[in-house]
């Protein structure tokens, strides 16, 4: 059955960075020499550092590139007292008695200790030691640190124990369970072998210098680091055979895409293949991309895999892939028939089209107006000069606008961009997305980077009209459980799948809470649990319009 988008009489978003304190303003370094590093970032991380209910908001920095280069060279000059660290804002909601929520973020990136003065590219989030505090791990040009959270509201850097400080360019990472030992390990997605002194001087069509293309570098070969339960990481990637296939990774996201209850990688490439790692239980993964369908698109090409999300989008139970890519590409939904083998449906479900006029990056599935059904958010911003902008005299011609696009419910997705709000007409080079409730108000927010440009936060302003539930499934340490799965009941309709996750989009750290639209469902008749270990477990009567913990352990025992 088709399902209408509802035409809400109010803007769906509106833009509340600003208003609520949050004056992130990326600054890439450019000075006209197009280093290939200055087009990339950045990404954010949206966790609770602090660990009081709501949602913090991490932003990765860059700076000034060339050896003597100064501010007085940047194209763009960045904002008087900009400090070229990595940013982390508090989150101090505030709900009053009449129950309206008044976002207030306060900067505490100096109070945290956390002086993250690398050229920066991402974040990935999870609690490595079981402490019960997150920590971060930031990806960057350069050297990756880990900095572990100290749970008085300071982070420690502790890269070089963990021995996590490769110096090779990676981008977006995942923080997993490959082994289920119940630590986290962590999956780094490496990009380029590049360096600014070895910059190439690459041209567009019109002779105009432009930014080169990737295959101008060699790629790097992924990391995979095995958790030793020490505070330190074993480089396991030579025996679990990633490193026998690789490409320039952007992408990278966690999930049991066939089935068999164990985690496996989909990794998006850059301009060659992408690998769908498959975990073989032994410590050893396969890539099966090419024979399950998700190596290169319906035509048979390798595409400029940016970003990437998987999630259960037509309410079938298993996990499809959705990724971004390049102009003149269009962006790719891999639909899986429960068994890990996919069929490339961008055409089908009409996603292909609206997409061929942009380049993407961040994106996910997450429901707007919480109808049930998982919609699209795409992030837009191009990385070689738009020659009409360029002739126009613009002097940053790579910005576009970001799309939204809502599902229908019966395999088709209709781009309702143009009444989402105002903050879908700004046009900016926007990159990493991370999606979370950062008003705890029932409906998913979502915080939008734009390299060499401000931040801009989402805020949903018609998901919680209609019915939701929030989930925090955790073990008995109260640590969010990557990768645990829950389905949904309700009378009379389909059930509802969803995943416990972090990772996804691109260079960014969402919400691990599982936000569920109910549409017009006043009851459930039972959510049921499926735990990474095995155990499945069910709880009823369960109340709808709230967030609500479920512990591994304390529902009804099923059989799986």
């Amino acid at each position: 059955m088709l399902i209408a988008p509802i035409a809400y009489s109010e803007a769906l978003f509106t833009d509340q960075a600003e208003a609520s304190g949050i004056d992130f303003v990326h600054f890439n370094g450019m000075s006209g020499e197009f280093y290939f590093v200055e087009n990339v970032g950045s990404g954010v991380a949206l966790f609770d550092y602090d660990n009081d209910g709501d949602l913090d908001v991490y932003l990765s920095q860059g700076h000034m590139l060339g050896e003597g280069k100064t501010l007085d060279d940047a194209l763009f000059p960045p904002v008087a007292g900009e400090r070229f660290v990595d940013r982390l804002y508090r989150n101090d909601l505030v709900v009053h008695k009449d129950g309206r929520r008044s976002l207030r973020f306060t900067d505490v990136t100096e109070a945290s200790g956390l002086q993250a003065s690398g050229y920066g590219m991402g974040a990935a989030v999870g609690d490595y030691d079981n402490d019960g505090w997150k920590d971060l791990y930031l990806t960057n040009f350069g050297h990756d640190q880990l900095w572990h959270n100290m749970g008085d509201g300071t982070f420690s850097n502790v890269t070089d124990k963990a021995g996590l400080g490769d110096p090779g360019w990676a981008v977006s990472a995942a923080f997993l369970d490959f082994d289920h030992d119940g630590l986290l390990d962590l999956y780094v997605g490496r990009y380029l072998q590049y360096s600014l002194d070895q910059n190439k001087a690459c041209f567009a069509p019109t002779s105009a210098r432009d930014y080169c293309a990737p295959q101008t570098y060699d790629a790097l070969p992924d990391r995979l680091y095995r958790n030793k339960g020490d505070g330190s990481f074993e480089d396991v990637s030579k025996k679990a055979g990633i490193t026998r296939e690789f490409g320039p990774a952007l992408g990278v996201i966690a999930a049991d895409f066939n089935g068999d209850g164990r985690v496996d990688v989909y990794v998006a490439n850059d301009t060659l293949a992408n690998q769908l790692w498959i975990n073989r239980n032994d410590g050893t993964f396969s890539n099966e991309a090419l024979l399950a369908g998700v190596a290169v698109n319906m035509e048979g090409a390798a595409e400029a895999s940016m970003g990437v999300d998987a999630a259960d989008f037509d309410g079938d139970g298993d996990e499809d892939l959705f990724m971004t890519h390049l102009h003149g590409e269009t962006n790719t939904i891999y639909v899986n028939n429960g068994e890990g083998w996919f069929e490339d449906r961008s055409l089908a479900t009409g996603l292909a089209a609206p997409s061929k006029a942009y380049t993407s990056f961040g994106t996910a599935w997450f429901d707007y107006d919480n109808d049930g059904w998982l919609d699209l958010f795409v992030a837009n911003g191009e990385v070689r000069v738009i020659s009409a902008l360029a002739k126009a005299g613009d002097t940053y011609p790579l910005h576009q606008t970001n799309q939204l696009f809502a599902n229908l419910g019966n395999g088709r997705f209709k781009e309702i961009t143009s009444r989402a709000g105002k903050v879908f007409e700004h046009s900016g080079v926007s990159r990493g997305a991370a999606f979370g409730d950062l008003d705890n108000d029932g409906d998913t927010d979502i915080l939008v980077t734009n390299n060499n440009g401000p931040a801009r936060l989402l805020i949903n302003n018609v998901g919680n009209s209609n019915h939701w539930l929030g989930l925090r499934l955790v073990n008995d340490l109260d640590q969010d459980v990557m990768g645990a799965r829950v389905a949904i009941h309700r009378p009379k309709l389909k059930s509802l799948w969803r995943r416990v996750r972090a990772d996804g989009s691109y260079a960014s750290a969402n919400d691990p809470r599982v936000l569920v639209g109910l549409g017009s469902a006043k009851t459930l008749e039972a959510v049921r649990v499926y735990w990474p270990d095995g155990l499945v477990e069910q709880w009823s009567d369960v109340a709808i319009d709230h967030y609500l913990t479920l512990q591994n352990g304390k529902g009804k025992a099923l059989k799986p």
